[in-house]
């Protein structure tokens, strides 16, 4: 009779479906943005941490609303001013079956830094521990340099590997699968790089027990063919649901959303580390200016109160983000009260390109991605614009993530429109990553594209990172951001809201970090 039952539901579920039936155990998903690395410790990338998730696990984690929660440890605590120590869960295997102990932990911790020709590192989550005291094999104490209130939010951004069969890791050897062996809740079985990742239950995972016996995630790039894809019945969920689309879904009976606000903030970079010409800034001669315009404050104020974010909101986002000037949402965790976007000001900006010796304005090339973030072209066609409309004349350059981002990294660029995901929930994340001074060695500055630096910011923020009063902290890290934001280290330009589609029949946990994890999709009924 159970067998019975159970044929009836994946009937009923076949049903609910879109077009034809799948095998009740198999989940087909699509993302929007391609990974770029298996390694888990190799680019700070939130398509990278999604699939990461899905075959590897911290001593730590993050939950739907982005606050931390147990994972390899079951507890942690500060027993010292400069120590904390967390107790592993017993009896965790990698899927190899070798234990997780907290051997594993040390080597991981000392592994992070040293991941050759990262792109954007993770060492920042590891830069705050001196020392790794392995006190048995369950039992882990991490020494810090004085206090460290955010060590359990940051090792939950770094994934645990094996210390027998991950010593001297090469990045290719986890892009291949040889080394894609985590404690997490999913096995490898392949990896098409850009393509997809096949994966299979990890029937021996310690925590929830996923639903489905097989995952296969998709990289489809492109909106209309993503969403083609579900509606065809071709794949059951999608994320990056194009905004185009959000109000046809809504009215679709065969297909369903799961939404909520997002720790995404879309943002410009401009190059702070050329005194002279930078590549892409002109003058009416084509040449490049002598100096660097976007050295001097008043031009990049000009440029952000240029930019009128509201009209993207609604026009290009079609409602699907909130337009911003600081890094996180109202209510984060220290966002500043009362600092919101104002409509564009084009004469106001004009008056500043004026006062810093740009009366007639000059040229410049904005960059951007095609197949990263939501219409992110479409974003830097409306900024290239209203830039023009206020005397800077923009060109606009959209190219596949993989060549966009290579490019930032090797400071190619002089302007480029770039996304973080504050995992955290807290602007500590985003301020060490985006605005602190760059420093490979401290973990600082891992994803500042345009190499800002401030000292004085850069003392406000560390100084938070070393206070343990939660308001005092909060204060502080108002404080960094305020200034960042007076200096216009970056352009902040809105939020996304998380949105997903998937077949009917199903249900998601919908993710302020916006990951798309399989773990999370389940059956609508039991």
């Amino acid at each position: 009779m159970q067998r019975v039952a159970l044929v009836a539901r994946a009937a009923l579920l076949s049903c609910l479906s879109v077009s034809a039936p799948l095998a009740a155990q198999t989940l087909n998903l699509a993302v929007g943005a391609p990974v770029t690395s298996l390694d888990p410790h190799y680019h700070a990338l939130s398509p990278n941490f999604a699939v990461a998730e899905m075959l590897f696990d911290g001593l730590t984690g993050f939950d739907a609303r982005a606050q931390v929660v147990p994972r390899l440890a079951e507890s942690w605590q500060p027993v010292a001013e400069d120590v904390w120590e967390f107790k592993l869960r017993p009896g965790v295997t990698f899927h190899n079956g070798n234990s997780f102990t907290a051997e594993d932990v040390a080597f991981t911790i000392a592994r992070v830094p040293t991941v050759p020709n990262s792109p954007s590192s993770y060492g920042i989550y590891t830069r705050a521990i001196q020392r790794v005291e392995v006190v048995d094999p369950l039992t882990v104490r991490l020494h810090t340099n004085g206090a460290y209130p955010l060590l359990p939010v940051d090792l939950a951004q770094v994934e645990m590997l094996d210390r027998e069969i991950h010593a001297n890791p090469l990045t290719e050897d986890f892009n291949s699968g040889k080394l894609a062996i985590g404690t997490g809740p999913f096995r490898l079985i392949s990896h098409r790089n850009g393509d997809r990742i096949e994966y299979a239950r990890n029937d021996s995972y310690f925590g929830d027990r996923p639903h489905w016996a097989r995952v296969s995630y998709r990289m489809i790039t492109n909106d209309a063919a993503r969403t083609a894809a579900l509606l065809s019945g071709d794949v059951d969920f999608i994320d990056q649901v194009p905004t185009s689309d959000i109000a046809k879904l809504r009215n679709d009976g065969r297909v369903q959303l799961s939404e909520t606000d997002g720790l995404r903030l879309i943002y410009l970079a401009l190059d702070h580390s050329r005194e002279g010409p930078t590549p892409f800034a002109l003058g009416d001669d084509g040449r490049p200016l002598p100096r660097n315009p976007l050295k001097d404050v008043r031009v990049r104020r000009a440029l952000s109160i240029a930019i009128d974010r509201a009209a993207i909101s609604e026009r290009v986002m079609e409602g699907a983000s909130t337009p911003t000037v600081q890094l996180l949402p109202a209510g984060g965790f220290g966002s500043i009260p009362g600092l919101v976007a104002q409509r564009g000001d084009p004469d106001g900006a004009r008056r500043l390109l004026a006062e810093a010796g740009y009366p007639n304005g000059f040229r410049l090339t904005l960059h951007g991605p095609n197949d990263r973030y939501m219409n992110d072209a479409r974003i830097i066609q409306a900024i290239g614009q209203m830039w023009t409309r206020a005397g800077v004349r923009t060109s606009v350059e959209a190219q596949p993530w993989a060549t966009f981002v290579a490019r930032a990294g090797r400071q190619e660029l002089s302007a480029m429109l770039v996304g973080w995901g504050t995992s955290s929930g807290e602007a500590s994340n985003p301020l060490r990553s985006l605005l602190a001074t760059y420093n490979q060695q401290r973990g600082f500055g891992g994803s500042n594209r345009g190499r800002y630096s401030n000292a004085t910011m850069d003392a406000a923020m560390e100084t938070a990172l070393r206070t343990l009063d939660n308001e005092r902290r909060e204060a502080l890290l108002r404080e960094a951001t305020q200034i960042a934001m007076d200096d216009v280290g970056i352009i902040p330009i809105h939020t996304q809201k998380n949105i997903w589609a998937m077949r009917r029949g199903l249900r998601h946990d919908a993710r302020a970090d916006e990951l798309t994890r399989a773990q999370d999709v389940r059956p609508a009924q039991p």
